[in-house]
Protein backbone atom coordinates (compact mmCIF):
# COMPACT_ATOMS: atom_id res chain seq x y z
CA UNK A 1 0.00 0.00 0.00
CA UNK A 2 2.82 2.22 0.78
CA UNK A 3 4.43 1.77 -2.54
CA UNK A 4 0.93 3.04 -3.80
CA UNK A 5 1.17 6.10 -1.98
CA UNK A 6 4.67 6.92 -3.41
CA UNK A 7 3.38 5.91 -6.95
CA UNK A 8 0.55 8.84 -6.40
CA UNK A 9 2.81 11.04 -5.54
CA UNK A 10 4.57 10.62 -8.93
CA UNK A 11 1.26 10.76 -10.71
CA UNK A 12 0.29 13.95 -8.59
CA UNK A 13 3.58 15.96 -8.60
CA UNK A 14 3.51 15.26 -12.40
CA UNK A 15 -0.24 16.47 -12.96
CA UNK A 16 0.04 19.71 -10.82
CA UNK A 17 3.48 20.49 -9.78
CA UNK A 18 4.57 23.14 -11.60
CA UNK A 19 8.43 24.93 -12.36
CA UNK A 20 7.63 27.89 -9.81
CA UNK A 21 4.97 25.58 -7.42
CA UNK A 22 5.81 22.36 -5.95
CA UNK A 23 3.52 21.66 -3.74
CA UNK A 24 3.81 17.48 -4.01
CA UNK A 25 7.27 17.02 -2.92
CA UNK A 26 6.82 14.10 -0.20
CA UNK A 27 9.04 11.00 0.54
CA UNK A 28 7.11 7.65 1.10
CA UNK A 29 8.52 4.87 4.07
CA UNK A 30 7.62 1.54 4.25
CA UNK A 31 8.81 -0.82 6.98
CA UNK A 32 8.70 -4.48 6.22
CA UNK A 33 9.82 -7.98 7.70
CA UNK A 34 10.85 -11.54 7.16
CA UNK A 35 7.66 -12.73 6.30
CA UNK A 36 6.96 -9.75 3.94
CA UNK A 37 9.75 -10.82 2.05
CA UNK A 38 8.44 -14.67 1.84
CA UNK A 39 5.00 -13.40 0.61
CA UNK A 40 4.91 -12.95 -3.37
CA UNK A 41 3.06 -10.46 -3.31
CA UNK A 42 6.13 -8.74 -1.76
CA UNK A 43 7.91 -9.26 -5.35
CA UNK A 44 4.55 -7.96 -6.84
CA UNK A 45 4.89 -4.84 -5.67
CA UNK A 46 8.57 -4.57 -5.41
CA UNK A 47 8.67 -5.18 -9.16
CA UNK A 48 6.45 -2.37 -10.04
CA UNK A 49 8.27 -0.23 -7.88
CA UNK A 50 11.54 -0.69 -9.78
CA UNK A 51 10.03 -0.75 -13.48
CA UNK A 52 8.12 3.10 -12.47
CA UNK A 53 11.55 3.92 -10.93
CA UNK A 54 9.67 5.33 -7.50
CA UNK A 55 12.72 7.66 -6.37
CA UNK A 56 11.23 8.37 -3.26
CA UNK A 57 10.23 5.14 -2.17
CA UNK A 58 12.55 4.49 0.97
CA UNK A 59 11.96 0.49 2.57
CA UNK A 60 13.26 -0.54 5.95
CA UNK A 61 13.62 -4.37 5.74
CA UNK A 62 13.91 -5.49 9.39
CA UNK A 63 16.53 -8.47 8.64
CA UNK A 64 16.18 -10.62 12.16
CA UNK A 65 15.60 -14.04 10.93
CA UNK A 66 13.25 -14.52 12.97
CA UNK A 67 9.56 -16.07 11.84
CA UNK A 68 6.75 -17.48 13.84
CA UNK A 69 7.78 -21.18 13.36
CA UNK A 70 11.56 -20.10 14.17
CA UNK A 71 15.29 -19.13 12.38
CA UNK A 72 14.27 -18.30 8.69
CA UNK A 73 16.93 -20.97 7.88
CA UNK A 74 14.21 -23.55 8.31
CA UNK A 75 12.76 -22.24 4.72
CA UNK A 76 13.95 -18.75 3.79
CA UNK A 77 17.41 -18.76 2.43
CA UNK A 78 17.88 -16.27 -0.46
CA UNK A 79 19.50 -13.47 -0.90
CA UNK A 80 17.84 -10.60 -0.49
CA UNK A 81 19.97 -8.16 -1.42
CA UNK A 82 20.09 -9.67 -4.97
CA UNK A 83 16.96 -10.17 -5.23
CA UNK A 84 16.24 -6.62 -5.02
CA UNK A 85 19.17 -5.36 -6.75
CA UNK A 86 17.90 -7.87 -9.89
CA UNK A 87 14.13 -6.32 -9.80
CA UNK A 88 16.21 -2.62 -10.16
CA UNK A 89 16.42 -1.31 -6.53
CA UNK A 90 19.14 0.54 -4.63
CA UNK A 91 20.16 -1.54 -1.64
CA UNK A 92 22.18 -0.37 1.48
CA UNK A 93 22.97 -2.66 4.70
CA UNK A 94 22.86 -1.37 8.07
CA UNK A 95 24.67 -4.46 10.18
CA UNK A 96 24.04 -2.76 13.19
CA UNK A 97 20.61 -2.28 13.61
CA UNK A 98 20.30 -2.58 17.62
CA UNK A 99 21.97 0.51 18.21
CA UNK A 100 23.56 2.07 15.01
CA UNK A 101 21.93 5.04 14.74
CA UNK A 102 24.45 7.00 12.79
CA UNK A 103 24.31 4.63 10.37
CA UNK A 104 20.73 4.59 9.93
CA UNK A 105 20.65 7.88 9.45
CA UNK A 106 23.56 7.82 6.59
CA UNK A 107 21.39 5.35 5.13
CA UNK A 108 18.68 7.78 5.25
CA UNK A 109 21.26 10.38 3.39
CA UNK A 110 22.06 7.94 1.06
CA UNK A 111 18.61 6.69 -0.12
CA UNK A 112 17.59 10.60 -0.68
CA UNK A 113 20.49 10.96 -3.02
CA UNK A 114 19.23 7.96 -5.15
CA UNK A 115 16.25 9.56 -7.65
CA UNK A 116 15.62 7.32 -10.21
CA UNK A 117 15.02 3.93 -8.61
CA UNK A 118 13.57 2.95 -4.81
CA UNK A 119 15.61 1.84 -2.46
CA UNK A 120 15.97 -0.80 0.19
CA UNK A 121 17.54 -0.37 3.57
CA UNK A 122 18.15 -3.83 5.38
CA UNK A 123 18.55 -3.27 8.66
CA UNK A 124 19.90 -6.32 10.60
CA UNK A 125 18.58 -6.71 14.09
CA UNK A 126 18.10 -8.75 17.34
CA UNK A 127 14.21 -9.69 17.55
CA UNK A 128 13.64 -9.13 21.62
CA UNK A 129 16.86 -7.19 21.75
CA UNK A 130 18.19 -6.55 25.34
CA UNK A 131 15.97 -9.71 26.82
CA UNK A 132 18.58 -12.14 28.42
CA UNK A 133 16.76 -15.08 27.60
CA UNK A 134 14.33 -14.66 24.90
CA UNK A 135 16.09 -12.58 22.35
CA UNK A 136 16.38 -13.62 19.12
CA UNK A 137 14.58 -16.11 19.64
CA UNK A 138 10.90 -16.89 17.74
CA UNK A 139 9.00 -17.15 21.41
CA UNK A 140 9.59 -13.16 21.41
CA UNK A 141 8.10 -12.90 17.82
CA UNK A 142 4.23 -13.24 19.03
CA UNK A 143 4.03 -13.44 22.79
CA UNK A 144 5.12 -11.51 25.75
CA UNK A 145 7.95 -11.50 27.74
CA UNK A 146 6.16 -11.57 30.83
CA UNK A 147 6.81 -10.09 34.08
CA UNK A 148 10.29 -11.81 34.46
CA UNK A 149 12.00 -11.03 31.18
CA UNK A 150 10.56 -7.80 31.69
CA UNK A 151 12.10 -6.74 34.60
CA UNK A 152 15.44 -8.76 33.34
CA UNK A 153 15.21 -6.63 30.07
CA UNK A 154 14.98 -3.69 32.52
CA UNK A 155 18.07 -4.66 34.37
CA UNK A 156 20.24 -5.35 30.84
CA UNK A 157 20.08 -2.12 29.31
CA UNK A 158 20.28 -0.22 32.28
CA UNK A 159 17.04 1.35 32.54
CA UNK A 160 15.99 2.98 35.50
CA UNK A 161 12.41 4.18 34.80
CA UNK A 162 8.60 2.57 35.43
CA UNK A 163 6.58 1.09 32.91
CA UNK A 164 5.07 3.56 30.59
CA UNK A 165 7.05 6.74 31.49
CA UNK A 166 8.66 9.28 29.12
CA UNK A 167 11.87 11.02 29.83
CA UNK A 168 11.90 14.35 30.27
CA UNK A 169 14.61 14.37 27.51
CA UNK A 170 13.14 12.25 25.05
CA UNK A 171 9.61 14.18 25.07
CA UNK A 172 11.56 17.06 24.42
CA UNK A 173 13.21 15.66 22.02
CA UNK A 174 9.94 14.66 20.40
CA UNK A 175 7.77 17.29 21.19
CA UNK A 176 9.83 19.41 19.05
CA UNK A 177 8.00 18.10 16.33
CA UNK A 178 5.09 19.44 17.19
CA UNK A 179 5.81 23.32 16.79
CA UNK A 180 8.40 22.16 13.51
CA UNK A 181 5.21 20.46 12.14
CA UNK A 182 3.35 23.46 12.60
CA UNK A 183 5.57 25.61 10.41
CA UNK A 184 5.61 23.69 7.75
CA UNK A 185 2.30 22.98 7.19
CA UNK A 186 1.49 26.60 7.38
CA UNK A 187 4.36 26.98 4.97
CA UNK A 188 2.26 24.94 2.38
CA UNK A 189 -0.70 26.50 3.18
CA UNK A 190 0.54 29.80 1.51
CA UNK A 191 2.45 27.57 -0.88
CA UNK A 192 -0.77 26.06 -1.94
CA UNK A 193 -2.88 29.92 -1.37
CA UNK A 194 -0.31 31.10 -4.06
CA UNK A 195 -0.91 28.30 -6.01
CA UNK A 196 -4.35 28.43 -6.42
CA UNK A 197 -4.13 31.82 -7.78
CA UNK A 198 -1.74 31.43 -10.79
CA UNK A 199 -3.24 28.07 -11.31
CA UNK A 200 -6.96 27.61 -10.18
CA UNK A 201 -8.20 24.86 -12.90
CA UNK A 202 -5.29 22.77 -11.22
CA UNK A 203 -6.12 23.49 -8.13
CA UNK A 204 -9.82 22.53 -8.26
CA UNK A 205 -8.77 19.57 -9.85
CA UNK A 206 -6.31 18.66 -6.68
CA UNK A 207 -9.02 19.82 -3.86
CA UNK A 208 -10.94 17.66 -5.15
CA UNK A 209 -8.67 14.52 -5.63
CA UNK A 210 -7.80 15.66 -1.68
CA UNK A 211 -11.67 16.19 -0.48
CA UNK A 212 -13.69 13.81 -2.18
CA UNK A 213 -15.73 16.22 -3.70
CA UNK A 214 -16.92 14.79 -6.88
CA UNK A 215 -17.25 17.43 -9.73
CA UNK A 216 -21.44 18.84 -10.16
CA UNK A 217 -23.52 16.54 -12.47
CA UNK A 218 -20.55 13.80 -13.20
CA UNK A 219 -23.35 11.55 -13.81
CA UNK A 220 -24.81 12.87 -16.26
CA UNK A 221 -21.48 11.73 -18.37
CA UNK A 222 -22.92 8.49 -18.10
CA UNK A 223 -24.16 6.90 -21.42
CA UNK A 224 -27.58 5.69 -21.83
CA UNK A 225 -29.17 3.25 -24.42
CA UNK A 226 -32.45 2.15 -26.09
CA UNK A 227 -33.91 -1.17 -27.02
CA UNK A 228 -32.80 0.09 -30.69
CA UNK A 229 -29.52 0.08 -29.19
CA UNK A 230 -27.05 -2.50 -31.21
CA UNK A 231 -26.14 -5.35 -28.46
CA UNK A 232 -22.83 -5.45 -27.44
CA UNK A 233 -21.00 -7.52 -24.68
CA UNK A 234 -20.99 -5.59 -21.21
CA UNK A 235 -17.47 -5.44 -21.28
CA UNK A 236 -17.45 -3.61 -24.41
CA UNK A 237 -19.70 -1.22 -22.96
CA UNK A 238 -18.22 -1.18 -19.50
CA UNK A 239 -15.25 0.78 -21.42
CA UNK A 240 -17.83 3.52 -23.45
CA UNK A 241 -18.48 3.91 -19.58
CA UNK A 242 -14.67 4.26 -18.06
CA UNK A 243 -14.06 6.62 -20.48
CA UNK A 244 -16.69 9.33 -20.09
CA UNK A 245 -15.96 8.45 -16.43
CA UNK A 246 -12.41 10.11 -16.85
CA UNK A 247 -13.52 12.84 -18.83
CA UNK A 248 -15.30 14.31 -15.86
CA UNK A 249 -13.64 12.63 -12.96
CA UNK A 250 -9.78 14.15 -12.48
CA UNK A 251 -9.38 11.11 -9.55
CA UNK A 252 -10.21 8.17 -11.81
CA UNK A 253 -7.35 5.99 -12.81
CA UNK A 254 -6.76 2.05 -13.48
CA UNK A 255 -5.77 -0.50 -15.45
CA UNK A 256 -5.82 -4.24 -16.30
CA UNK A 257 -3.85 -7.28 -15.25
CA UNK A 258 -1.97 -7.72 -18.41
CA UNK A 259 -5.52 -7.92 -20.03
CA UNK A 260 -6.11 -4.66 -21.16
CA UNK A 261 -7.42 -5.13 -24.63
CA UNK A 262 -9.49 -8.07 -23.40
CA UNK A 263 -11.35 -6.49 -20.31
CA UNK A 264 -11.64 -3.35 -22.71
CA UNK A 265 -10.30 -1.32 -19.54
CA UNK A 266 -7.95 1.26 -21.43
CA UNK A 267 -8.82 5.16 -21.24
CA UNK A 268 -8.12 6.38 -24.78
CA UNK A 269 -7.58 9.84 -24.01
CA UNK A 270 -4.80 8.94 -21.60
CA UNK A 271 -1.22 7.06 -21.97
CA UNK A 272 0.44 4.65 -20.14
CA UNK A 273 1.34 5.34 -16.78
CA UNK A 274 5.06 5.17 -16.68
CA UNK A 275 8.70 6.44 -15.40
CA UNK A 276 9.02 9.16 -17.81
CA UNK A 277 4.77 9.23 -18.57
CA UNK A 278 3.57 9.64 -14.57
CA UNK A 279 1.36 12.33 -15.82
CA UNK A 280 -0.87 9.81 -17.33
CA UNK A 281 -3.89 7.46 -16.23
CA UNK A 282 -3.53 3.68 -17.68
CA UNK A 283 -2.02 1.58 -15.03
CA UNK A 284 0.08 -1.19 -16.62
CA UNK A 285 0.06 -4.11 -13.51
CA UNK A 286 1.10 -6.68 -15.71
CA UNK A 287 0.18 -10.24 -14.27
CA UNK A 288 0.19 -9.22 -10.87
CA UNK A 289 -3.03 -9.84 -9.80
CA UNK A 290 -2.57 -9.83 -5.99
CA UNK A 291 -0.21 -6.58 -6.26
CA UNK A 292 -2.71 -4.63 -8.47
CA UNK A 293 -5.98 -5.16 -6.00
CA UNK A 294 -3.36 -4.57 -2.83
CA UNK A 295 -1.92 -1.53 -5.15
CA UNK A 296 -5.66 -0.16 -6.06
CA UNK A 297 -6.46 -0.41 -2.16
CA UNK A 298 -3.69 1.99 -1.45
CA UNK A 299 -4.98 4.54 -3.96
CA UNK A 300 -8.90 4.28 -2.58
CA UNK A 301 -6.98 4.85 0.70
CA UNK A 302 -4.46 7.72 0.00
CA UNK A 303 -7.06 10.63 -1.09
CA UNK A 304 -11.44 10.43 -1.22
CA UNK A 305 -11.17 11.47 -4.59
CA UNK A 306 -9.09 8.96 -5.98
CA UNK A 307 -11.43 6.17 -7.90
CA UNK A 308 -9.09 3.54 -8.67
CA UNK A 309 -10.52 0.61 -10.87
CA UNK A 310 -8.83 -2.74 -11.86
CA UNK A 311 -9.56 -5.49 -14.15
CA UNK A 312 -8.86 -9.18 -14.72
CA UNK A 313 -10.86 -12.16 -15.72
CA UNK A 314 -13.67 -12.78 -13.68
CA UNK A 315 -12.17 -16.26 -12.46
CA UNK A 316 -8.79 -14.86 -11.54
CA UNK A 317 -10.46 -12.95 -8.58
CA UNK A 318 -8.64 -16.14 -6.88
CA UNK A 319 -5.52 -14.81 -7.60
CA UNK A 320 -6.13 -11.49 -5.88
CA UNK A 321 -9.18 -12.41 -2.94
CA UNK A 322 -7.08 -11.19 -0.32
CA UNK A 323 -6.96 -7.72 -1.47
CA UNK A 324 -10.10 -7.59 -2.62
CA UNK A 325 -11.36 -8.92 1.03
CA UNK A 326 -8.54 -6.55 2.39
CA UNK A 327 -10.55 -4.10 0.30
CA UNK A 328 -14.23 -4.70 1.89
CA UNK A 329 -12.47 -4.71 5.91
CA UNK A 330 -10.72 -1.04 5.06
CA UNK A 331 -13.90 0.18 3.66
CA UNK A 332 -11.77 1.17 0.09
CA UNK A 333 -14.06 1.93 -2.63
CA UNK A 334 -12.21 0.16 -5.10
CA UNK A 335 -13.87 -0.40 -8.35
CA UNK A 336 -12.90 -4.38 -10.07
CA UNK A 337 -13.68 -4.64 -13.09
CA UNK A 338 -13.73 -8.51 -13.96
CA UNK A 339 -14.82 -9.68 -17.43
CA UNK A 340 -15.39 -13.07 -18.63
CA UNK A 341 -18.22 -13.97 -15.96
CA UNK A 342 -20.08 -17.22 -16.90
CA UNK A 343 -19.47 -19.98 -19.44
CA UNK A 344 -20.87 -18.17 -21.59
CA UNK A 345 -16.27 -17.03 -22.37
CA UNK A 346 -17.06 -20.65 -24.37
CA UNK A 347 -13.89 -22.49 -25.82
CA UNK A 348 -11.11 -21.39 -23.47
CA UNK A 349 -12.92 -23.85 -21.22
CA UNK A 350 -13.69 -24.78 -16.95
CA UNK A 351 -10.55 -23.30 -16.04
CA UNK A 352 -11.54 -19.73 -16.88
CA UNK A 353 -15.00 -20.12 -16.41
CA UNK A 354 -16.64 -18.75 -13.17
CA UNK A 355 -19.47 -20.71 -11.24
CA UNK A 356 -18.73 -20.49 -7.98
CA UNK A 357 -16.92 -16.73 -7.88
CA UNK A 358 -20.81 -14.68 -7.82
CA UNK A 359 -21.77 -16.58 -4.63
CA UNK A 360 -18.28 -16.28 -2.86
CA UNK A 361 -18.67 -12.70 -3.59
CA UNK A 362 -22.28 -11.83 -2.62
CA UNK A 363 -20.67 -14.02 0.85
CA UNK A 364 -18.01 -11.44 1.73
CA UNK A 365 -19.07 -9.01 3.86
CA UNK A 366 -19.30 -5.10 2.29
CA UNK A 367 -18.69 -6.16 -0.97
CA UNK A 368 -20.95 -4.53 -3.97
CA UNK A 369 -20.89 -7.60 -5.94
CA UNK A 370 -22.83 -6.18 -9.47
CA UNK A 371 -23.93 -8.26 -12.79
CA UNK A 372 -25.53 -6.14 -15.25
CA UNK A 373 -27.59 -7.19 -17.99
CA UNK A 374 -26.90 -4.49 -20.35
CA UNK A 375 -26.16 -0.82 -21.36
CA UNK A 376 -27.96 0.76 -18.67
CA UNK A 377 -27.57 -1.18 -16.05
CA UNK A 378 -23.86 -1.09 -17.18
CA UNK A 379 -23.93 2.83 -16.47
CA UNK A 380 -25.86 1.95 -13.22
CA UNK A 381 -23.07 -0.33 -11.92
CA UNK A 382 -20.39 2.17 -12.51
CA UNK A 383 -22.63 5.03 -11.03
CA UNK A 384 -23.04 2.94 -7.65
CA UNK A 385 -19.37 2.39 -7.71
CA UNK A 386 -18.74 5.54 -8.15
CA UNK A 387 -20.73 6.77 -5.32
CA UNK A 388 -19.68 3.95 -2.72
CA UNK A 389 -16.62 4.95 -1.42
CA UNK A 390 -16.47 3.12 1.68
CA UNK A 391 -16.84 -0.78 -0.18
CA UNK A 392 -15.37 -1.79 -2.89
CA UNK A 393 -17.48 -2.74 -6.22
CA UNK A 394 -17.30 -6.20 -8.57
CA UNK A 395 -18.45 -5.64 -12.08
CA UNK A 396 -19.02 -8.66 -13.68
CA UNK A 397 -19.52 -8.48 -17.16
CA UNK A 398 -19.77 -10.73 -20.26
CA UNK A 399 -17.45 -11.42 -23.34
CA UNK A 400 -20.37 -12.44 -25.84
CA UNK A 401 -22.85 -9.66 -27.28
CA UNK A 402 -26.39 -8.78 -24.90
CA UNK A 403 -29.45 -7.30 -26.38
CA UNK A 404 -30.22 -3.45 -24.62
CA UNK A 405 -33.68 -5.22 -22.84
CA UNK A 406 -36.58 -2.71 -22.36
CA UNK A 407 -36.98 -1.75 -18.70
CA UNK A 408 -34.01 -1.45 -17.57
CA UNK A 409 -32.51 1.73 -15.80
CA UNK A 410 -29.38 2.98 -14.06
CA UNK A 411 -32.35 4.33 -11.16
CA UNK A 412 -33.20 0.47 -11.45
CA UNK A 413 -29.38 -0.80 -10.28
CA UNK A 414 -29.52 1.76 -7.49
CA UNK A 415 -32.47 -0.57 -5.94
CA UNK A 416 -30.38 -3.48 -6.80
CA UNK A 417 -33.55 -5.24 -7.41
CA UNK A 418 -36.36 -3.85 -9.67
CA UNK A 419 -38.84 -4.90 -12.43
CA UNK A 420 -38.36 -4.47 -15.48
CA UNK A 421 -41.42 -6.10 -16.90
CA UNK A 422 -44.98 -6.80 -15.68
CA UNK A 423 -48.20 -7.93 -17.36
CA UNK A 424 -50.18 -8.64 -14.53
CA UNK A 425 -52.42 -6.06 -12.99
CA UNK A 426 -52.41 -5.16 -9.27
CA UNK A 427 -49.23 -6.94 -7.62
CA UNK A 428 -50.17 -10.50 -8.20
CA UNK A 429 -48.59 -11.82 -11.64
CA UNK A 430 -48.87 -15.65 -11.86
CA UNK A 431 -44.74 -16.11 -11.23
CA UNK A 432 -42.02 -13.98 -10.76
CA UNK A 433 -38.88 -14.90 -13.09
CA UNK A 434 -35.71 -13.52 -12.21
CA UNK A 435 -31.99 -12.91 -13.85
CA UNK A 436 -28.82 -11.26 -13.60
CA UNK A 437 -26.65 -10.75 -16.21
CA UNK A 438 -26.65 -12.24 -19.69
CA UNK A 439 -29.53 -14.85 -18.28
CA UNK A 440 -31.93 -11.60 -17.79
CA UNK A 441 -32.69 -11.51 -21.79
CA UNK A 442 -33.05 -14.91 -21.06
CA UNK A 443 -35.56 -14.68 -18.59
CA UNK A 444 -37.59 -11.48 -20.74
CA UNK A 445 -37.79 -14.14 -23.62
CA UNK A 446 -39.40 -17.05 -21.09
CA UNK A 447 -41.87 -14.19 -20.19
CA UNK A 448 -43.03 -13.09 -23.63
CA UNK A 449 -43.81 -16.92 -24.58
CA UNK A 450 -45.72 -17.45 -20.69
CA UNK A 451 -47.46 -14.64 -21.44
CA UNK A 452 -48.42 -15.54 -25.10
CA UNK A 453 -50.58 -18.72 -23.43
CA UNK A 454 -52.28 -16.11 -21.05
CA UNK A 455 -49.64 -16.03 -17.75
CA UNK A 456 -49.05 -13.01 -15.73
CA UNK A 457 -45.39 -12.71 -15.43
CA UNK A 458 -43.47 -10.56 -13.74
CA UNK A 459 -39.73 -9.84 -14.71
CA UNK A 460 -37.01 -8.78 -12.03
CA UNK A 461 -33.21 -7.93 -12.80
CA UNK A 462 -30.94 -8.61 -9.08
CA UNK A 463 -28.00 -6.79 -10.80
CA UNK A 464 -26.96 -6.83 -7.12
CA UNK A 465 -28.53 -8.55 -4.03
CA UNK A 466 -26.85 -6.33 -1.93
CA UNK A 467 -28.09 -3.31 -2.79
CA UNK A 468 -31.47 -4.81 -2.57
CA UNK A 469 -31.06 -5.82 0.82
CA UNK A 470 -30.76 -2.56 1.61
CA UNK A 471 -33.87 -1.64 0.25
CA UNK A 472 -37.02 -0.65 2.75
CA UNK A 473 -39.49 -3.82 3.44
CA UNK A 474 -42.45 -2.17 1.68
CA UNK A 475 -39.75 -1.50 -1.81
CA UNK A 476 -39.08 -5.05 -1.65
CA UNK A 477 -42.49 -6.70 -0.90
CA UNK A 478 -43.53 -4.71 -3.90
CA UNK A 479 -41.47 -6.23 -6.43
CA UNK A 480 -41.44 -9.76 -4.57
CA UNK A 481 -44.73 -10.18 -2.66
CA UNK A 482 -44.98 -12.69 -0.08
CA UNK A 483 -48.29 -14.27 -1.93
CA UNK A 484 -46.20 -15.03 -4.84
CA UNK A 485 -44.63 -17.97 -4.13
CA UNK A 486 -44.14 -19.32 -8.00
CA UNK A 487 -40.55 -18.08 -8.77
CA UNK A 488 -38.34 -19.32 -10.96
CA UNK A 489 -34.47 -17.57 -11.29
CA UNK A 490 -31.91 -18.08 -13.76
CA UNK A 491 -28.23 -17.03 -13.33
CA UNK A 492 -25.25 -19.02 -15.07
CA UNK A 493 -23.38 -19.73 -12.30
CA UNK A 494 -23.74 -21.89 -8.83
CA UNK A 495 -27.64 -21.78 -7.24
CA UNK A 496 -25.82 -21.05 -3.88
CA UNK A 497 -28.11 -18.83 -2.48
CA UNK A 498 -30.71 -18.16 -4.52
CA UNK A 499 -33.31 -19.67 -2.05
CA UNK A 500 -33.56 -16.43 0.10
CA UNK A 501 -34.99 -15.36 -3.26
CA UNK A 502 -37.02 -17.92 -4.89
CA UNK A 503 -38.60 -19.43 -1.50
CA UNK A 504 -38.88 -22.60 -0.33
CA UNK A 505 -41.12 -23.53 -3.39
CA UNK A 506 -39.59 -21.65 -5.92
CA UNK A 507 -36.91 -23.41 -8.69
CA UNK A 508 -33.32 -21.87 -9.38
CA UNK A 509 -32.09 -22.72 -12.27
CA UNK A 510 -27.76 -22.12 -12.79
CA UNK A 511 -24.95 -24.54 -12.71
CA UNK A 512 -23.25 -26.62 -9.87
CA UNK A 513 -20.92 -27.73 -11.63
CA UNK A 514 -17.68 -27.13 -13.27
CA UNK A 515 -17.93 -25.99 -16.83
CA UNK A 516 -17.05 -27.14 -20.38
CA UNK A 517 -15.30 -26.10 -23.79
CA UNK A 518 -17.60 -24.95 -26.30
CA UNK A 519 -19.09 -21.97 -28.03
CA UNK A 520 -21.57 -19.86 -26.06
CA UNK A 521 -24.47 -20.57 -27.52
CA UNK A 522 -23.98 -24.32 -27.22
CA UNK A 523 -22.47 -24.45 -24.09
CA UNK A 524 -25.98 -22.73 -22.63
CA UNK A 525 -27.83 -25.48 -24.38
CA UNK A 526 -26.09 -28.10 -23.13
CA UNK A 527 -26.66 -27.09 -19.69
CA UNK A 528 -30.10 -25.70 -19.72
CA UNK A 529 -29.59 -22.35 -19.70
CA UNK A 530 -32.23 -21.49 -21.69
CA UNK A 531 -36.01 -19.82 -21.95
CA UNK A 532 -37.16 -23.59 -22.60
CA UNK A 533 -35.75 -24.76 -19.41
CA UNK A 534 -37.22 -21.45 -17.94
CA UNK A 535 -40.69 -21.84 -19.46
CA UNK A 536 -40.54 -25.69 -18.29
CA UNK A 537 -39.81 -24.48 -14.44
CA UNK A 538 -42.44 -21.84 -14.74
CA UNK A 539 -45.17 -24.23 -15.40
CA UNK A 540 -43.75 -26.37 -12.72
CA UNK A 541 -43.87 -23.96 -10.20
CA UNK A 542 -47.07 -22.37 -10.97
Amino acid sequence: MLLVWHLLRSTLAARFNKPDSEIVDHYTYVILGDGCQMEGISNEASSLAAHWGLGKLIAFYDDNHISIDGDTEIAFTEDVDKRFEGLGWHVIWVKNGNTGYDEIRAAIKEAKAVKDKPTLIKVTTTIGYGSPNKSNSYSVHGSALGAKEVDATRQNLGWPFEPFHVPEDVKQHWSRHTSAGAAFEAEWNTKFAEYEKKYSEEAAEFKSIMSGELPSGWEKALPTYTPESPADATRNLSQQNLNALAKVLPGFLGGSADLASSNMTLLKMFGDFQKDTPEERNIRFGVREHGMGAICNGIALHSPGLIPYCATFFVFTDYMRAAIRISALSEAGVIYVMTHDSIGLGEDGPTHQPIEHLASFRAMPNVLMLRPADGNETAGAYKVAVLNKKRPSILALSRQKLSQLPGTSIEGVEKGGYIISDNSSGNKPDVILMGTGSELEIAAKAAEELRKEGKAVRVVSFVSWELFDEQSDAYKESVLPTAVTARVSIEAGSTFGWQKLIGSKGKAIGIDRFGASAPAGKIYKEFGITAEAVIAAAKEVS
